[in-house]
């Protein structure tokens, strides 16, 4: 079976199939009495755990006070017995190595005993510490081949949970993953790191407004965007089994543009779907909030609700995990790629980005009267000097070569930093420096119906376009893809702000603060020294304008077109030194970084290269010749009938032909030059240059000769199959 009947085979198994039953009775076992079932929590431990242990192990927690060993042995004892109680037999220490991907290590309970049985042992050693290998992971040089030893360490912080199998269940333990000279080879370890530092400064700075004491800690809620394919189309297509997103592709007679997707009524497999993933959401704790269809057709979003830095990381990397598994469940794959498909929006995932503490609350909430809230106004200026002083490195934590493919364009923010306020908080900040009072007070929203109650109208609009844009309580980080860790944005951002707030702190020490009047003196002074030298980052126009590219460069403000550009930046000596002061990373772990981070470019440049060729050449090519023996056999059979024949179509096929056999050895020609790239970062720059514009060079033939051949020969399942069949 090949072409067209391949493709109407697998849409009529689609289209005539039932929807997946979950098997789950909602009406005897709703979702909301499942939420942390599968989780060591802190009520599970409280109710488990002498009351003295469980004090300690919360104080840690909370306050991050060191935890002792005795404190370790009383959990790891409650964690086993409550996990075997579930019938877990086994424990995997999870980590997060610089694929972005999690690994985990799995060990038994279970040893054997002197009487030929078995005895469930774990101690709080087991607990803290587990030994993968430290060189068969990526560390851009920190471990050779023959230097294997590693350690994954108890992330107390992040509690433990099950995962289920139908076959059996495991025990998970959060972990950060260093090497055995105690370098980071994770994402998790330099997000404590930069949690702690933040904690620190944020503490100066809220001594001034009495509301320090309790740990400051960074939140984020991080929108997962995904796409959603049946599987038969996805198994039919060797670049999004092998590379994640299209590399062919004609675009379809409809696409987005009649705004009919978005918020649109949810396909019923899509809605079974949701449901089962939230279900498996609430039993780790997972506080999925939000489901709907996104812009594109066939693209959706799960967003969850805020939670602490570092848990709102492992978490986001277990909502991607079980989107995969359960979309397959359903009998599809989930997407996750940031441009899956060309000529529609691709897909980001939006991280809310605050800070605060039980005695401060959130950071950065203006209240109903921003103007007169010294602590808000401290911290928003404070943001506002990092994403200014540190745009470039923003940029570099969300570079990667499938991001490239998406920012910038009309879904996603340019790959300029800036920083929207809307309306009011831009008014409020220019009357500090232009010393002249601001009223701002939410006003109610006039709808024109007296049936709809009137309804607090917010004090800015929002915007899309902004990839750093104040949300009314929050940032939103609108640059990071769909399918990145968000551990390398929280990391940048926590110890940005921790620089900036270490500035704020010792500017108010600086000062006299002995009255409130003299605290809100040095406040208006501090917040005014940051507008004059940092606002040219604001910016609250659309994003997208090209007229916003000349005026960025205007203000000075870096524009890191793609990741060769941006991946060098955390090489400069300006991150050398932030992130040592901070001791968030050393000199030695951000070169391992930039290495292991330029070889995953010029890794997935490649795999998606080779399948250019492959697919050109084994897919494309001959059902294009084909094509032009059927139009030439037709041509001269109308011939001998003396009937006047159009050769247009087939001088055009036979042009096209020509031109993709001969760009696809120009291709494989650049291929074979990329080793003599001098070093990484030239071999980065070659792939940009002239291996991915090939690349578009071959993929612009194959759409044009889709757009020719006859439907029954065409090999690959099409947009129009893959974006609306559901």
């Amino acid at each position: 079976m090949s072409g067209n009947a391949a493709r109407l085979s697998a849409i009529s198994t689609i289209t005539s199939t039932p929807p997946v039953e979950s098997g789950f009775d909602f009406a005897s076992s709703p979702t909301s009495s499942v939420w942390g079932q599968n989780v060591f929590s802190l009520n599970e431990m409280e109710q488990r755990l002498p009351k003295a242990i469980f004090k300690s192990l919360k104080n840690t927690i909370t306050s991050g006070e060191p935890l002792d060993i005795d404190t370790a042995d009383a959990v790891a004892e409650a964690m086993k017995t409550w996990a075997i109680s579930k019938g877990v037999t086994h424990y995997a220490h999870v980590f997060y190595p610089l694929t972005g991907l999690t690994a985990e290590k799995h060990d038994s309970f279970f040893d054997p005993d002197s009487n030929g049985g078995t005895i469930g042992t774990f101690a709080g050693k087991a607990l803290i510490q587990g030994e993968p290998d430290g060189s068969s992971f990526p560390n851009g040089g920190i471990r050779q081949t023959f230097e294997a030893r590693g350690y994954t360490i108890w992330d107390v912080t992040s509690a433990a949970y099950i995962i289920e199998n139908p076959n059996g269940t495991t025990l998970c333990i959060p972990t950060a993953f260093v090497s055995w000279t105690g370098e980071a080879l994770d994402k998790k370890t330099p997000v404590l790191r930069s949690m702690q530092a933040l904690n620190k400064h944020a503490q100066r700075v809220l001594k001034f407004f009495g509301t320090n004491g309790p740990f400051v800690s960074s939140s984020a809620g991080a929108e997962q965007e995904y796409f959603l394919v049946d599987n038969h189309f996805f198994y039919a297509r060797p670049d999004l089994l092998a590379a994640g997103r299209t590399l062919f592709g004609s675009p379809p007679p409809k696409g987005q543009e009649f705004d009919d997707h978005y918020f649109g009524a949810i396909p019923e497999r899509v809605q079974a779907f949701m449901f089962e993933v939230e279900r498996e959401c609430f039993k780790l704790g997972i506080p999925a909030k939000t489901r709907h269809n996104e812009v594109a057709p066939g693209q959706f979003e799960l967003a969850p609700v805020y939670e602490m830095a570092n848990v709102a990381t492992d978490h986001q990397q277990l909502v991607m995990t079980t989107l995969k598994k359960v979309a397959q469940k359903y009998g599809m794959t989930c997407l996750l790629h940031e441009k899956p498909f060309a000529g529609v929006n691709g897909s980001g995932k939006h991280v809310n980005f605050s800070m605060g503490s039980p005695k401060a609350g959130n950071l950065f909430d203006p209240g109903d009267t921003p103007a007169e809230n010294a602590q808000f106004l401290v911290f928003c200026a404070a943001m506002i000097s990092a994403v200014y002083k540190h745009a470039k490195l923003l940029r570099n934590v969300v570079a990667s070569a499938s991001n490239d493919h998406r920012l910038g364009a009309n879904e996603a923010p340019p790959a300029i930093l800036s920083v929207f306020l809307g309306t009011e908080l831009n008014q409020v900040m220019e009357s500090i420096v232009n010393g002249s009072p601001v009223t701002s007070r939410k006003t109610p929203l006039n709808i024109g119906v007296d049936v709809l109650p009137q309804i607090p109208k917010d004090s800015g609009d929002r915007n899309r376009t902004s990839p750093m844009a104040f949300t009314g309580n929050r940032f939103e980080f609108r640059a990071v893809g769909s399918n990145q860790s968000i551990a390398g944005p929280m990391v940048a951002m926590n110890t940005i702000m921790a620089e900036a707030l270490d500035e704020a702190a010792t500017a108010l020490e600086a000062s006299d603060t002995s009255t409130q009047e003299k605290l809100g003196a040095a406040v208006a002074a501090y917040v005014k020294t940051v507008w004059q030298d940092c606002s040219s980052v604001v910016f609250n126009g659309d994003g997208y304008a090209a007229e916003w590219q000349v005026e960025a460069a205007k203000r000075g403000l870096p524009n890191l077109v793609a990741t060769p550009d941006a991946l060098g930046v955390i090489k400069e000596q300006t991150y050398t030194d932030l992130f040592a002061k901070y001791g968030v990373l050393s000199e030695r772990e951000l070169d391992s970084r930039y290495e292991v981070y330029s070889e995953q470019y010029i890794a997935s440049v490649n795999v998606e290269s080779n399948l250019v060729v492959e697919m050109a050449r084994t897919m494309i090519f001959p059902a294009a010749v084909r094509y032009q023996g059927e139009l030439a056999a037709s041509l001269v059979n109308l011939k001998a009938l003396g009937i006047e024949a159009d050769h247009d179509t087939l001088t055009k096929v036979t042009g096209l032909i020509k031109k993709l056999q001969d760009s696809v050895a120009e291709l494989v020609a650049l291929k074979a030059s990329e080793h003599d790239a001098q070093n990484v970062a030239a071999h980065c720059f070659m792939i940009k240059e002239t291996v991915l514009p090939k690349m578009l060079e071959v993929r612009g033939y194959v759409d044009a000769l889709e757009e020719l051949v006859a439907d029954d020969l065409w090999p690959l399942p099409t947009y129009q199959e893959m974006l609306f069949i559901k």
